[in-house]
């Protein structure tokens, strides 16, 4: 009987739908931290072996993955000089590099793997949906628990022996207490609030891609439930923004859209100073909402900025370091990719992942314009440019890599014809 197209076929296929479908159980035992690491590096191990044995030319690379395969590794040879100019040792120099293979490396690794292996965007989109259910069914349980008096964490997995970082990302955490209003927030599988918000806002625009429309509407509420009952401002205004602008420039060869935008245009003159205030008074209102998260962001921004331009220009500290009381000891950069950029790495840091973003951005909105399936790439870069202002993309990396490996996908030089894709081709990925 013939397979249905979202049904995994390679084993790459099945490794990624597999990994997403059981997001969940390796949240309860604190596996996620592991699992999204390993994965990245097992696919590109599958790359490597295919380049290898000549199954794929190094030219079917599309050059923005160069890009992020330069830049990356460009991260990595920074930290190390910003290691040697601190003299920080070699425990902390081995220790930051292991850092940088689960976080910054995975960046560049999963989208390799998209452009490179047998992966088709269906099947993720569909174990994306299936996860959408999962969630479903799991939500009553954590809207029920601060009511019910569950307690907040149910425990740490000893797994957090292997990760090196915090315990919040083995922790199994049902909700917590939002500081100062009381008021219970969830995290879900994400290690705080705001990053399921990322996440969820993730699993909308790909669950939005699945053809049938059952599973589509299973995906798509799973992803709102996560985005919204985190409480993440900059989800809910990646989920009003994105779709949109993605809609608008996709078709900017359009003739009748630009005709359709000039009265649009003059009518924005007339209105712009009331929708400039309207804009800052939206603003403020954003930042009021949590006030003690936006002073405190703030403030470990301007340390960073601070710290970076007197101390460590080019190549940053190497490390990441706690800030003062007035932050909350919070770590110097964090809550923002370009303030940790440039406090760790220094500008050549900032740099490295300034221009694989913006490439893989122009590449995909030319593409956009005749091919409709690049819209969710686009719309996945974009995510990830509005979050890097929000979030340190490299730390969740081993949580949002189906938007990694669906933007490689999008970034193929060509489609290989489904005849080519049914002979196999990489070692390990055949039909079966």
């Amino acid at each position: 009987m013939a397979e249905t197209a979202d049904h995994p076929q390679t084993s790459a296929e099945r490794l990624i739908s597999t990994t997403i479908e059981y997001t969940w159980l390796l949240w309860l035992v604190g596996g996620l931290y592991i699992a999204g690491p390993a994965l990245g590096w097992v696919l590109a191990g599958a790359c490597w072996v295919s380049l290898y044995l000549g199954r794929v030319e190094a030219k079917a690379i599309p050059v923005v993955i160069w890009t992020w395969l330069a830049g990356m590794l460009a991260l990595l040879v920074i930290l190390w000089v910003g290691h040697a100019n601190f003299e920080l040792g070699t425990g902390k120099t081995i220790k930051s590099s292991v850092g940088w293979a689960k976080g910054w490396a995975l960046i560049a690794l999963f989208p390799l793997a998209g452009a490179l292996l047998d992966i088709r965007a269906e099947v993720i989109y569909r174990a994306v949906c299936r996860l959408g259910l999962q969630t479903l069914i799991l939500f009553p349980v954590f809207l029920a628990a601060p009511f019910v008096g569950l307690p907040e964490q149910l425990w740490v997995s000893p797994l957090k022996v292997l990760g090196g970082a915090g315990p919040e990302y083995f922790a199994v955490q049902l909700y917590t207490i939002e500081p100062g209003v009381g008021t219970p927030r969830w995290q879900f599988f994400a290690p705080w609030s705001p990053a399921a918000g990322m996440i969820g806002l993730i699993c909308v625009l790909l669950a939005a891609q699945e053809k049938s429309i059952g599973w589509k509407t299973i995906g798509i509420a799973g992803g709102l439930v996560l985005a919204l009952f985190s409480q993440s401002r900059l989800a809910l205004v990646a989920l009003v923004v994105i779709m949109p602008f993605v809609w608008w420039v996709s078709r900017l060869g359009k003739g009748y859209l630009w005709l359709l935008a000039a009265p649009a245009i003059l009518a924005l003159g007339i209105v712009g100073p009331t929708l400039l205030e309207l804009i800052d008074t939206a603003v403020n209102e954003f930042s009021a909402a949590r006030a003690d998260s936006s002073r405190v962001r703030a403030a470990l921004g301007r340390i960073a900025m601070l710290r970076w331009e007197t101390e460590a220009y080019w190549f940053g500290h190497g490390v990441v370091e706690n800030g003062p009381h007035l932050v909350e000891y919070m770590p110097i950069g964090s809550h923002h990719s370009w303030y940790g950029l440039l406090f760790v790495k220094g500008l050549l840091g900032a740099i490295a992942l300034a221009i694989p973003l913006a490439a893989s951005f122009l590449t995909l909105l030319v593409k956009a314009q005749s091919r409709k399936e690049a819209g969710v790439g686009l719309a996945l870069t974009m995510a990830l440019v509005l979050y890097s202002f929000g979030e340190n993309l490299e730390i969740l990396a081993y949580l949002y890599w189906p938007a990694l490996v669906i933007i490689g996908i999008m970034l193929r030089r060509n489609e290989r014809p489904e005849n080519e894709r049914a002979q196999g081709g990489i070692p390990g990925t055949q039909y079966a």
